[in-house]
Order: C-alpha cells, then sequence, then structure tokens
C-alpha cells in the first residue's frame, strides 16, 4: 500500500486494515471461533469504560452457561430419580 514498513504507526494502521478487510465465513464453527477470538483480542487491545464493558459482557455470557447446564443437570438428575 505504499507505507513504510518501519514506522510502528503505519504497522498499526496496516494492522487495522487487516482486520477491518478480513472476511470469513461466519456462519460455520470456525466462524464462530474468529469472531470470538477477535472478541478476545480487541478486548485486549480497549482500555477504561470498553475494556470494562468486554468484561461485564463475557461474565453475563459465563452466568448465563453455567445457568443452563445447572439446569440442565437438575433436569436430569429430577427425571432419572
Amino acid at each position: 500500500m505504499g507505507l513504510d514498513p518501519d514506522d510502528p504507526d503505519a504497522r498499526a494502521f496496516a494492522e487495522h486494515l487487516d482486520r477491518m478487510q478480513c472476511d470469513r465465513p461466519s456462519f460455520t464453527v470456525e466462524g464462530y471461533l474468529a469472531g470470538v477470538a477477535e472478541f478476545a483480542d480487541s478486548a485486549n487491545r480497549a482500555e477504561g469504560g470498553r475494556r470494562w464493558a468486554a468484561v461485564l459482557v463475557t461474565v453475563l455470557l459465563l452466568a448465563v452457561a453455567a445457568f443452563v447446564v445447572w439446569e440442565a443437570l437438575v433436569f436430569v438428575v429430577t427425571a432419572w430419580l
């Protein structure tokens, strides 16, 4: 693209363009995992309020997953006994 490869700002801009122009299939397992990886990478780069928002989203998703697993376990145990 004609950017100076030794300039750290140009490298950061090129990495940003690569992230923005990445086209993956989104309706496959690989696509979903790539989306999770992109979320984790962006959460690690974020600072301040955006980082706390990403942490909150992650904690809420884990809490919902734990609740669903617990409810399924209770259902299986009560149906079995």
